[in-house]
């Protein structure tokens, strides 16, 4: 090689390292003011070790592309010069999140902090999958209105349903309670409309994330949500990550066996959830003489009301729900159980006879929670799944349209 070429691959690599310091400074001074809320130049360049040069230049370049701001002066004492305070700004981007249910559909608009600026629950009156996506499409406009932010500031949108969604192809499988929900070109469209991204999964993960985000799992290492309702699943958190397994079906505990199996019913809905669902619950209070019992809400109010009746429902409830969490137990081993979803509401009712029940079968008894999220558990998790995107999102597009030599380049500490 030529001194010449020699001189100008070195002059490539030196400005290519000088790019790469200056982002992954940028980065970590975006993430200590997401952290930290308003700071100072002089406490970042503290907390993070770089030079004040370095944080005033990086913090000068965010600030000109509209991922930071000025937000005033802190006070001090006597009569020096009051430092200026900044913060992330949080209307840089916004996350929609959906929970998709049988039930009912819930929307919530966050911004860069996680703060939800707007909201729009409906019950899901859809006759078909086309209409879940005209509910959703309605109900995000609402949200947008609501906060007044503008369709084009909205980058990813996170939803949640039931079923298996195959990480591979983002498809969604086994949505038994939403027939057609599934289909790919009912969630192309439902992309298409929106203009934003989209990603679709698992409504008992998603709300493992929230109660990781913003309840009960809060700072365990190994956790698992179970949602119980209208269907029967297990979100799986590891380290704040989602388990989501090979093809995306981890924590499809409602396929584990019950009883006498039926073959064709496996297919699609699985045994045990056959035998914890909601319907269960009903179909359990009607044998017993509860005659007029139309839905496992109602059960549960007999039961706080003191019906023998009602509370032996629930007493048989966990008992079936024990074979769940003894199996999750055995091979995983979590150090927590959240209970979730419709029933999961009534985890103070279940919780008592659960712990007994599991006492009988395995010496391998977890702690047992309630949830701390209750309804909003999947649309939690969905939003803070989705403005971690978002903020991903928002700081590459600065850096792709920042000059590939642009700005003054200073070393880190």
């Amino acid at each position: 090689m030529t001194d010449r070429a020699e001189g100008a691959r070195e002059t490539v690599e030196s400005a290519w390292n000088r790019s790469v310091l200056r982002t992954n400074n940028e980065r970590l001074l975006l993430d200590r003011l997401r952290a930290d809320g308003a700071t100072s130049r002089a406490e970042l360049a503290r907390l993070t070790g770089l030079s004040k040069p370095t944080v005033s230049t990086a913090l000068g370049r965010l600030e000109h592309g509209g991922l930071v701001r000025e937000i005033g002066k802190q006070a001090v004492a006597g009569r020096g010069r009051s430092p200026v305070l900044y913060e992330a700004d949080p209307t840089a981007g916004y996350a929609f999140g959906v929970d998709v249910g049988r039930s009912w559909i819930r929307v919530g608009l966050a911004d860069l902090d996680g703060t939800v600026v707007g909201r729009a629950d409906e019950p899901n009156a859809a006759a078909d999958a086309d209409g879940i996506v005209d509910a959703i499409l309605a109900q995000t406009r609402r949200a947008c209105t609501e906060a007044g932010v503008r369709w084009s500031q909205v980058l990813h949108t996170v939803v949640g349903s039931p079923g298996v969604v195959d990480t591979a192809t983002n498809e969604l499988r086994y949505a038994v309670n939403l027939p057609g929900w599934g289909r790919r070109e009912v969630t192309d469209r439902l992309a298409a409309e929106l203009g934003t991204g989209l990603e679709l999964l698992n409504d008992a993960n998603l709300a493992a994330l929230g109660e990781y985000a913003a309840g009960a799992g809060r700072g365990r290492g190994l956790f698992v949500y179970l949602l119980i309702g209208t269907g029967l699943g297990a979100g799986i958190v590891v380290d704040g990550r989602l388990f989501s397994g090979a093809r995306g079906a981890a924590g499809e505990i409602g396929y584990l066996p019950y009883g006498t199996e039926n073959k064709d019913r496996a297919r699609t809905r699985g045994p045990l959830e056959d035998a914890v669902a909601a319907d269960s619950v009903v179909a359990t209070a009607r044998e017993l003489g509860l005659v007029d019992t139309d839905s496992a809400k109602q059960v549960f109010l007999a039961a706080r009301a003191g019906s023998e009746t009602a509370l032996e429902v629930v007493r048989r409830e966990a008992e079936r729900l024990a074979h769940a969490v003894a199996a999750i137990s055995a091979v995983i081993d979590p150090e927590l159980v959240v209970l979730g979803g419709g029933i999961g509401d009534s985890a103070d009712l279940l919780l008592g006879p659960l712990r007994r029940a599991l006492d009988q079968m395995t010496p391998l008894v977890p702690e047992l929670a309630a949830s701390e999220l209750g309804a909003n558990a999947v649309l939690q998790g969905a939003l803070a799944s989705g403005v971690g995107t978002v903020r991903r999102l928002v700081f590459e597009a600065w850096q792709a349209a920042q000059e590939p030599n642009g700005g003054t380049e200073t070393a880190a500490g």
